[in-house]
């Protein structure tokens, strides 16, 4: 009888999700088609699509350490990848204006790609020649003062890890352009829609940040590496302390 329940809750959930883009899609889309920092605006349509879609849902956010956070600086934000719930979440917990990067099978999705597609960096992981395309764009953007939202871990995390290995794109990219990394620890969007299903079910999502980490002025391999490794390691101790 739960199951049954929950697969209306879930239905029901992804057609007002879907519902409320269809009515707000224009108000996001329009302002990055006149000007490239109509993103100011966008967000706000952004925020309220997003944020409607959660109260209707049930879903709440609830937000640490945003004192660690300066609205002037940019950053390239990192977080832990368990759901697909974390796309959504971004905008509403995270104060810049952002640009993520995406995976390219979503740029396929009717409408969704169409609406994002001006705040979203599609990438197909497994061609080099993509890869390298979205690094320079997220270099154009950080050096005009945008933040960036990567996932270190490449891809969601479906197994009993803590943390995937972490690739390295995002570090390199943090020392060329010395901006700081910012963690972010997301906990309980698993729980809300596990790995594996599509069935979701109400309840809070709890975000932590913490102390900005700045790049090493080298971008040696050694450097990278080590640097890779010092973030993977407080991100892992964040999660490990607030699950």
């Amino acid at each position: 009888m739960f199951k049954a329940f929950q697969w209306i809750y879930t239905i029901y959930s992804a057609l007002l999700f879907f519902v409320l883009m269809l009515v707000l899609g224009l108000f996001v889309l329009i302002p990055l088609l006149i000007h490239p920092r109509g993103d100011k605006i966008s967000f706000v349509f952004i925020r309220l699509w997003v944020g409607t879609w959660a109260i209707l849902s049930g879903i709440r956010f609830e937000v640490h350490g945003k004192e660690h956070l300066d609205l002037k600086q940019s950053y390239i934000f990192i977080f832990n990848h368990r759901s697909n719930l974390d796309a959504p979440l971004l905008p509403m917990v995270i104060p810049h204006y952002v640009r993520a990067i995406g995976k390219k099978e979503l740029s396929k999705i009717p409408v969704f790609s169409t609406v994002v597609s001006k705040l979203a960096i599609w990438v197909d992981r497994s061609n080099p020649e993509s890869r390298h395309k979205s690094m320079e764009k997220l270099v154009a953007l950080l050096n005009q003062g945008i933040s960036v939202v990567v996932s270190p871990e490449g891809t969601r995390n479906n197994t009993d890890q803590t943390l995937l290995p972490f690739q390295k794109g995002a570090f390199r990219l943090a020392i060329e352009t010395q901006t700081p990394i910012m963690e972010m620890a997301v906990i309980g969007a698993d729980k809300l829609m596990k790995r594996g299903s599509i069935l979701l079910k109400p309840g809070k999502i709890r975000v932590y940040f913490s102390k900005p980490l700045f790049p090493p002025t080298t971008s040696s391999t050694n450097e990278v590496d080590e640097f890779a490794e010092k973030c993977r390691n407080r991100l892992e101790a964040m999660i490990l302390t607030h699950e």
